[in-house]
């Protein structure tokens, strides 16, 4: 028994000794990068022999703080907005022109970046949500309801009515592709539309379209609205993708019809998508096929994309300049947004009279200025200073906190 006794604190002290010799170890190595870091960031000649005899001794350490210096400055510079000049940008438009004409099935991939125009912030740009998250910076509120469809909008629904866009596949959860008038049929919202709630109970799905951000409650794995569905009483839900989730519903997803679209393009126009969650989705792609057989893909990004090396053409301007440009080679007008036909006021269900104060969002005037979710008169509106609440704001809050805790 004694001699179990001893084994156990034996082993028990060699344990702690070994812990503690790491720790040692982890410090020593710190130590050592610390050294070598300062010693690099002095030019040779300002080098003292000691540190220059600190680098001789640790190349391995030297070379792996290089290396890592490379891999910064590639993502710094992937994180750069590239600007065309405007003879190369009227060259470039002009072959992509062509290529639109002598498409059989053009496919449009759409991302955050046709929304800036409408005051929506992107994500990956240099004021974008996430790159002002990564800095530690405070993203201020949007009142989307107040964003309207853009130029780029509006010319990718003239091009669908031309008959020159067979389909769209969009990112984007801000709902204005719907309220540009492009059918639905013709658009994959993969992401969600942020003013649809629906009724999974109900078979089929039962969809209400509201004039107002139905995700002010919801979050990641959290899609109740607190509403009811009209016909069976059970809880609506919103229908927004959040990151980490997979998409289930038919609709506004339509995931059937990018698939179908995806496989029968022979070109695919990627209008400002960084492509990082994209290229995850191989059906989108047709990577089935052999490559010389894929659509050709032509891309209008500021920043770098990692498709840039399958691209036929890789435009850098802003959408709205490019789609501009694009309109006027093909000879195409283009329509203003028109508030008084936009399709969302006939699509949307009125909230029932004990519903009203359901919803704090602010609601998409109609052209009379009524709407189907007055706010209580005897309250005073607070003006937020961060992003609350939703598939805008929720999330990054998260993100935010989770980091500042670390």
């Amino acid at each position: 028994m004694e001699e179990e006794a001893d084994s156990g604190v034996s082993s028990r002290a060699e344990r702690k000794a070994l812990e503690k010799a790491k720790i040692l170890q982890r410090e020593s190595e710190r130590k050592i990068f610390r050294q070598v870091g300062r010693a690099l960031k002095k030019p040779e000649a300002e080098r003292s022999e000691e540190e220059a005899a600190v680098l001789l001794l640790h190349r391995e350490t030297v070379e792996e703080l290089c290396r890592r210096q490379v891999r910064r400055n590639v993502l710094k510079r992937k994180q750069e907005e590239v600007f065309d000049d405007a003879d190369e940008l009227k060259s470039k438009v002009r072959q992509l022109a062509v290529a639109i004409k002598q498409a059989k099935h053009l496919v449009v991939y759409t991302g955050a970046g046709i929304s800036t125009a409408a005051s929506i912030p992107d994500y990956r740009g240099p004021n974008g949500v996430w790159t002002q998250l990564q800095k530690g910076r405070t993203v201020s509120s949007s009142d989307l309801s107040k964003a309207e469809p853009t130029l780029t909008h509006m010319c990718i629904r003239t091009l669908h009515k031309e008959n020159l866009v067979k389909h769209v596949v969009s990112q984007n959860c801000d709902g204005l592709h719907l309220r540009s008038d492009l059918p639905r049929q013709a658009l994959s919202e993969l992401h969600g539309n942020m003013f649809i709630e629906v009724c999974t109970t109900c078979s089929p799905v039962r969809e209400y379209v509201r004039l107002f951000d139905v995700t002010e409650r919801t979050s990641l794995h959290r899609h109740g609205t607190v509403r009811r569905c009209s016909h069976c009483g059970a809880e609506l839900r919103d229908t927004i993708v959040h990151f980490g989730e997979r998409g289930t519903l038919e609709q506004p997803l339509n995931w059937k019809g990018a698939a179908e679209a995806a496989g029968m393009a022979d070109v695919i126009l990627c209008l400002g998508s960084s492509l990082k969650v994209l290229k995850k989705y191989a059906c989108l792609w047709s990577m089935n096929r052999p490559a010389s057989k894929r659509p050709k893909l032509y891309i209008v990004n500021l920043q770098w994309t990692p498709k840039d090396d399958l691209a036929v053409l890789k435009i850098h301007g802003k959408c709205d300049d490019v789609m501009s440009l694009l309109m006027e080679e093909l000879n195409i007008q283009i329509p203003v947004y028109d508030r008084a036909k936009d399709p969302i006021f006939s699509l949307a269900t009125p909230l029932q009279p004990e519903e009203l104060d359901s919803c704090t969002r602010e609601v998409i005037a109609t052209i009379n200025g009524q709407d189907d979710c007055s706010p209580d008169p005897g309250k005073q509106a607070e003006e937020p200073t961060t992003v609350q609440g939703g598939w805008f704001g929720r999330g990054y809050g998260k993100g935010r906190k989770k980091k500042k805790s670390t």
